[in-house]
């Protein structure tokens, strides 16, 4: 298990630009918005031997009765109790605040190790005289670090992994050259519009308030990773910002929150579409489900918020033959009827995620592929036209992660649409690729054959 280094401080401070320089990557979202940052994000960074996890959080308002900002103190109070070393992160240019002194009171409760970080000195050379004010926060030695530069930052490190255990030799406790490389989890992005119960949904997977639930829409921001092995296997849940229609969105923060919704839908394998029962489907459902359609993702249809529909004995199948019919460009995916609250059915989605996964992956040899073409295009002879013929030579599959087929035929015109569809339902009646886009790619060999 490796040590938790959890960045903490007042809104605004750069803890998120200090969070991604350590990284060495744009994991959390900067603004100069206060409050930009709402759950705990975590990454794994190194520095020198040593290996961590890193943990941005909330900016601290000790004071604050807002809801948000109020969950927002109990993620970074989650953070730092989870934490082996605290970097409290403060800001040169403003100064010590009364809202300082009183984060320092509470880091100082915790009894972890503290280092503390003056951020924002950008100049490089002498150290200005406002740096020695924060000696008064009795925690020792500041270190004048410029999380936008890099000044520091080093030294910063230096202080931080000097609190940490020695680093372990590498390939400790491999035994004769025995392979102890663990399978890579699946990573799986929960998305939806805004409100529809993600947070909820990831904070009952993982057993805690891993992220910040309230009924404001929009209140996730940052696309947050949390791991989550069981009897199921292993997966990496990503956590993301409710997409709004793009005319709807207008500060910078939810532009940048749908990109890094986007961005996780491209970096999983498995889409969990998130839709709320109570509300039903909307045209905002059948836009987020189509981005996971076109990335060529596993897909799950989860219906959530179940518990609040009241229901006789068919009210599911009547929900389900509707959202058929609402989902048809992608009536290849799974439905599923669950409960974030209750957890009703996460059991079941463990086994939808392995078993959709698995589907996106599959790879269907050459042989067996041309044996259903075959018997495909005898049951139903290729499209003409103008007494040309679709003669289609062979298919072979390119790729997977979605499935890819490539047809090699005398025209592409006359390879109608309807008759794609119909190759692609024969190959999923046979090998099933439920869960999982088919990609058909059409390609003339002989544009001379008559």
């Amino acid at each position: 298990m490796k040590p938790v280094i959890a960045i903490v401080g007042r809104p605004n401070v750069g803890k998120s630009t200090l969070f991604n320089k350590i990284l060495g990557r744009r994991t959390a979202i900067v603004h100069d918005s206060p409050g930009v940052t709402r759950d705990r994000l975590f990454g794994e960074g190194s520095w020198q031997q040593y290996e961590f996890l890193l943990a941005d959080t909330g900016g601290i308002e000790p004071f604050a009765k807002d809801e948000i900002l109020s969950q927002m103190r109990r993620q970074a109070e989650l953070a730092i109790d989870g934490a082996d070393v605290i970097v409290f992160v403060t800001d040169l240019r403003s100064g010590v605040t009364a809202n300082d002194m009183e984060v320092g009171r509470l880091l100082r409760q915790s009894g972890k190790p503290i280092v503390l970080c003056v951020n924002k000195c950008d100049s490089v050379g002498a150290t200005p005289p406002e740096f020695y004010e924060f000696y008064n926060l009795g925690l020792g030695d500041p270190i004048a670090v410029s999380s936008v530069h890099g000044h520091g930052t080093g030294d910063l490190l230096d202080a931080v992994c000097a609190y940490l255990p020695p680093p372990k030799p590498e390939r400790e406790g491999a035994e004769d050259g025995a392979d102890t490389k663990e399978a890579s989890p699946i990573p799986v992005a929960v998305i939806g519009k805004p409100n529809a119960g993600k947070s909820s949904l990831i904070n009952k997977i993982c057993g805690e308030e891993r992220m910040i639930v309230s009924a404001v829409a929009g209140t996730t921001r940052d696309a947050a990773d949390t791991p989550v092995t069981n009897s199921h296997g292993s997966f990496l849940f990503i956590d993301t910002a409710g997409l709004r229609r793009h005319a709807r969105v207008h500060e910078d923060i939810e532009r940048y929150s749908n990109m890094r919704a986007e961005m996780a839908v491209m970096r999983s394998n498995v889409c969990v579409i998130l839709i709320d029962a109570a509300e039903g489907f909307t045209e905002q459902d059948s836009k987020v489900a189509g981005m996971a359609h076109e990335a060529g993702k596993g897909c799950i249809i989860a219906v959530n918020k179940w518990d609040l529909v009241e229901k006789d004995t068919h009210t599911m199948d009547r929900m389900r033959k509707q959202l058929m019919e609402d989902f048809s460009f992608m009536s290849y995916a799974p439905i599923i009827f669950i409960s974030a609250k209750t957890g009703q059915r996460l059991d079941r989605l463990y086994e939808l995620i392995n078993f959709v996964d698995a589907q996106n992956a599959m790879r269907i040899p050459t042989g067996r592929l041309n044996d259903i073409l075959g018997e495909a295009t005898a049951r139903v002879q290729p499209p003409t036209d103008k007494g040309r013929r679709l003669k289609i030579y062979y298919i072979t599959q390119a790729s997977t992660r979605p499935p890819t087929f490539i047809c090699f035929v005398n025209r592409a015109d006359l390879f109608h649409y309807s008759y794609q569809r119909y190759i692609e339902n024969q190959i999923r009646s046979v090998f099933g690729l439920e869960g999982t886009p088919i990609r058909l790619v059409v390609r003339e060999r002989d544009r001379n054959d008559t």
